[in-house]
């Protein structure tokens, strides 16, 4: 596929109004990607948990209008959100080739997020996907040909790009890879792909604690870092280790190896923000609660032989990853332990999850 497969080559039947919802999750990388180029390209593939609990439900509300300018307001739970129409406004300009009726609707967005807006959880992979499934779902209801589900899942996750990087993989799961790769022979950088190859029974609804160390907006914003990884010193090394680290996951979920898959992960997170602090300007998102939850968590694993581990986003929130098997007693830790290190006590429970549902 290429982007000109996107393109819609057949005339349209074009509604007078409507409306239509989607449901989509947020998703937690395990390999992350982190330095991009192009329209939201990634510099090395990625691989994530589609999530299920956390996710944006998104109304897309719309009617004929004439002129040729974008018309749309956003609303975050029932509130103008005028903040966020500079980032719709550039969505739509990136994406108008391959929705040419853009132009033509004035439009109503009306967004709930099950979880904290900007703060880190990925809100933007969530948001944006789930706009992006509505506006294609426009298309299939207008289109005069058939449109394949296999063709619905690659435009809707490469239409959420073009708004956030990580809002590919947000369409699929559990397990979903973006970006490509020697070894996997689906993946692409333009949408996200599910990851096919064999899974051990051990990842079957992985569960996933998210810490809420800290609710406010980030200091710095993903897009911001992902330009810092221009020129940085140690990019290209780690672009490399995160293909690599791909390829030894791979490995680790086809064969169930816990101990394998704790330090690929663990390392993946670690190395995210190490690119963080050592960019230039250089800034750390992690907080002291963040680094007491980690230390909780070694010495939790050294004493149980817990199979749990951490990762982190662009943010101070620490998800716990740990296998189905190991719920209540994880569970359990988090209560009797680690939510003291969470902000008003707050974490959300969720596991990995199937995609996007249309509501």
């Amino acid at each position: 596929m290429t982007e000109l497969d996107f393109i819609p080559k057949l005339d349209n039947d074009f509604l007078k109004n409507g409306r239509v919802s989607y449901q989509s999750p947020s998703n937690i990388a395990l390999v992350k990607y982190w330095g991009k180029y192009g329209e939201q390209l990634p510099e090395n593939a990625s691989i994530s948990f589609t999530l299920s609990n956390c996710h944006t439900k998104t109304t897309l509300e719309f009617e004929e209008k004439s002129g040729t300018e974008f018309e749309f307001e956003v609303y975050l739970d029932g509130h103008r959100e005028v903040g966020f129409e500079p980032k719709i406004h550039s969505f739509f300009e990136r994406v108008v080739s391959y929705l040419p009726f853009l132009r033509k609707y004035r439009f109503i967005i009306k967004t709930t997020n099950s979880f904290p807006h900007s703060s880190g959880i990925a809100s933007s992979a969530s948001g944006m996907s789930a706009l992006a499934l509505c506006l294609l779902e426009m298309e299939r209801m207008m289109s005069k040909g058939p449109m394949t589900d296999q063709y619905f899942a690659q435009k809707a996750s490469f239409l959420a790009r073009l708004g956030s990087g990580s809002a590919a993989r947000s369409i699929q799961g559990p397990l979903v890879v973006w970006g490509q790769h020697p070894e996997i022979a689906t993946a692409t950088n333009l949408y996200g792909v599910p990851f096919t190859a064999s899974v051990h029974t051990n990842f079957a609804n992985y569960q996933d604690a998210i810490l809420l160390v800290d609710k406010g907006e980030k200091q710095v914003s993903s897009t911001v870092g992902h330009n810092l990884m221009h020129g940085h010193p140690y990019a290209r090394q780690r672009f490399a280790t995160a293909n690599n680290n791909l390829t030894k996951l791979m490995a680790i979920l086809k064969s169930g190896d816990l101990e394998s898959f704790i330090e690929v992960v663990e390392s993946e997170a670690l190395q995210l923000h190490a690119m963080m602090m050592s960019s230039m300007p250089y800034f750390i998102l992690m907080k002291p609660n963040t680094l007491e939850i980690i230390n909780r968590i070694w010495a939790y694993r050294k004493e149980t032989k817990s199979k749990l581990c951490f990762t982190l986003d662009a943010g101070a929130n620490v998800h716990v990853l740990y296998p189905h098997s190991e719920k209540d007693t994880v569970n359990a830790f988090i209560q009797n332990d680690l939510v003291q290190y969470c902000k008003n006590g707050e974490y959300i429970l969720d596991e990995a999850g199937l995609g996007a549902v249309k509501l």
